[in-house]
């Protein structure tokens, strides 16, 4: 990248004017050497100039010109432009000129979601081998670094950059994204850009906009709470804590008066060990503990310093915490490493003795307030500060069998909006052939109604991009957890199936199934070049038109005719068949009623599975259903049928 700045009176202009027009690149952040920009399609290219500032962009011969806006902002669409290169993007702006070199013009994809989108090419498959032979540099790789932001951004907070496929640069990039792109690219011979822009463990919600949010009408109550943290966040965290002290006593059952919060709760509190991971506390009830544990401690103030205290800092927690001082509800924090830090509105404290409570959840790995040396005190608008008792002051106790907690949608990886406005908005309407999602796992504590959060996904993103068609490739999550003998009900298969809803009223959408790529053990299988396989066979129909099976056994209709019922499928590569038995597995009959399903005996006929009633209710079919459900049911393709439920009729 070339940046040749002006001379004389022109030089002297941009130094009177602010450093984000004078000093930026005049090209968005994807603009960069070695890029890639999507063929056939009219070809947007922003970026930023002086107020009022004629800009000129050519490359491959075609050339746009536009003016600044009052703010600096600057766009151009330059027409479509078949697969080639490499080319030179020019831009200039007055006496500026920025030139980006090597140039692909091809297909571009974002590949974007939690762990297992994120899962790099060096934990997959034959990872050493893979890496070994990955030399294609008509491939380039764009990573974008983690982060949140309160509102969308228009440049990413760290730098990223452009990188054709080397062993260097593969073994860190997504496995799933790489394989995917990689049976694409044999087959439609253009050079391909891929964008990954992933973060383990986060929620969908958090990768929405605000915009798709405010349209949901069960996510509406979160983002007005969203709004108000981002003005007055005592304010805000004193009504999210009313909502999750209810959630408290529903799943507890404590009477008002008696939660943990509250001065003289009961309880078993025992003497605080250390401020470190509770695995290593030596006891034994609590070597292997997940759930939530509540720590207390006492802190006295005179009636001056109740008056003058404006916020408290807790440490460190894994993974995430809900305060309370004297009762009322201060702040949460849903990232295992980072400080808690919250404000504290007038009239929490008083003179005399303050109780300072915080509740810990941890769902896996290492858990508790930690860090001996983390900053634990109270501020005061002096800027002087207390420091809360030692940790031989504190008390705490353990409260088993409650489950995940709610958490608040300001939450950088499990509320609303933060990571789109860092990892997604930057990207702005750059071109794409589509995107390839791979997240669920997050949100298998509160699957109802995950369909249509991943619809307002889809919307969102394609609103930003410019394309109301463009493909959506979703990876339904993979088998994980333990497996049933008996019908269940799982969070999992929620998801699964909530997945399957989502593609299933989307026409630019396909399902990748991966339920029989999963590992019981381990929620991240390796074998992501499957995945990507699927992937390919989902765009290869959605995004380059082929009619081919792509997406296994798909279920039409269930319907009874006496003692039986015909559940139809479509979408197959040939006949329906059994692996390794006459007949599939996995199908299940049930009533009306939660928790009321059975395993029924099934046959294939045709393009339909008979099931057996038998004496049973027959409203709804369910087929795979559990964490890790062993189904038997696939094409001749050896693609699998997709986990479902279905009403009777």
């Amino acid at each position: 990248m070339k940046v040749i700045p002006g001379m004389g009176a022109a030089a002297a202009l941009l130094l009177a004017l602010p450093a984000t027009a004078q000093d930026a690149p005049l090209l968005a952040p994807l603009f960069q050497d070695h890029g890639v920009l999507q063929r056939d399609k009219p070809l947007p290219v922003w970026g930023n100039a002086a107020p009022g500032q004629p800009v000129e962009v050519e490359i491959a011969g075609k050339t746009a010109r536009a003016t600044a806006d009052s703010a600096g902002r600057w766009r151009v669409e330059l027409p479509a432009i078949a697969a080639g290169g490499p080319y030179t993007l020019t831009v200039r702006a007055g006496s500026r000129v920025q030139t980006i070199s090597d140039v692909l013009i091809g297909d571009v994809w974002l590949c974007s979601g939690q762990s297992n989108m994120e899962l790099s090419v060096s934990q997959a498959l034959n990872a050493q081998s893979e890496i070994a032979n990955a030399n294609d540099p008509m491939m380039r790789l764009i990573t974008v670094q983690k982060d949140s932001a309160t509102a969308p951004l228009e440049r990413f907070k760290h730098p990223l950059a452009w990188e054709p496929v080397t062993p260097k640069t593969i073994g860190e990039f997504s496995a799933a994204c790489y394989f995917m792109a990689r049976d694409l690219k044999g087959r439609q011979k253009v050079p391909f850009g891929l964008i990954d822009s992933t973060w383990g463990g986060t929620a969908i919600n958090a990768w929405r906009s605000a915009g798709s949010l405010a349209a949901d009408p069960v996510a509406k109550g979160d983002a007005e709470l969203r709004a108000l943290h981002q003005r007055d966040p005592a304010a805000a965290a004193r009504k999210w804590g009313t909502a999750w002290m209810q959630w408290w006593r529903e799943r507890s059952g404590d009477a008002a008066g008696r939660e943990p919060w509250q001065a003289g709760a009961p309880g078993n509190w025992l003497k605080l060990p250390a401020f470190e991971l509770w695995e290593g506390w030596g006891v034994s009830a609590m070597e292997n503990y997940n759930g939530i544990v509540w720590y207390r401690t006492e802190i006295r103030l005179t009636a001056a310093q109740a008056k003058k205290a404006t916020g408290i800092e807790l440490g460190i927690a894994d993974d995430m915490d809900v305060a309370f001082v004297n009762g009322v509800p201060v702040g949460s924090t849903n990232v295992w490493n980072q400080q808690r830090s919250y404000p504290l509105a007038p009239g929490v404290l008083k003179a005399g003795v303050n109780l300072v409570t915080v509740g810990v959840i941890d769902t896996g790995g290492g858990g508790g307030m930690y860090g001996k040396d983390a900053p634990r005190l109270l501020k005061f608008a002096d800027g002087a500060t207390l420091a809360l008792p030692p940790a031989s002051d504190w008390q705490y106790r353990a409260t088993p069998g409650i489950g995940d907690s709610p958490h608040t949608p300001w939450e950088s990886t499990s509320g609303q909006s933060g990571l789109y406005n860092a990892m997604i908005a930057p990207i702005g309407p750059y071109r794409l052939r589509g995107v390839a999602w791979y997240q669920g796992e997050a949100d298998t504590g509160a699957a109802s109604g995950y369909s249509t959060r991943l619809a307002g996904l889809m919307s969102g993103w394609r609103g930003q991009f410019g394309d109301s068609q463009l493909p959506f490739l979703i990876v339904q999550i993979a088998g994980w957890g333990p497996r049933n003998a008996i019908p269940v009900e799982s969070g999992n298969a929620s998801i699964r199936d909530e997945q399957r809803r989502a593609v299933a009223a989307d026409r630019n959408a396909a399902l990748a199934v991966a339920t029989d790529l999963g590992d019981v053990w381990d929620i991240h299988p390796a074998n992501k070049q499957e995945v990507g396989r699927r992937l390919a066979l989902g765009a290869r129909v959605k995004a380059y038109g082929e009619t081919i099976a792509y997406s296994g056994p798909w279920p039409v209709d269930a319907r009874r005719t006496g003692d039986s019922v015909r559940v139809t499928f479509t979408g197959m590569d040939g006949p329906l068949q059994a692996w390794s038995a006459t007949r599939p597995i996995g199908f299940e009959l049930c009533a009306a009623a939660y928790a009321s399903c059975r395993f029924v005996e099934a046959r294939i006929d045709g393009d339909a599975v008979i099931l057996d009633v038998a004496d049973g209710a027959a409203d709804r079919v369910r087929y795979c259903w559990g964490d890790s459900p062993v189904c038997t049911l696939y094409d001749r393709g050896g693609l699998p049928a997709t986990p479902f439920e279905l009403n009777v009729e």
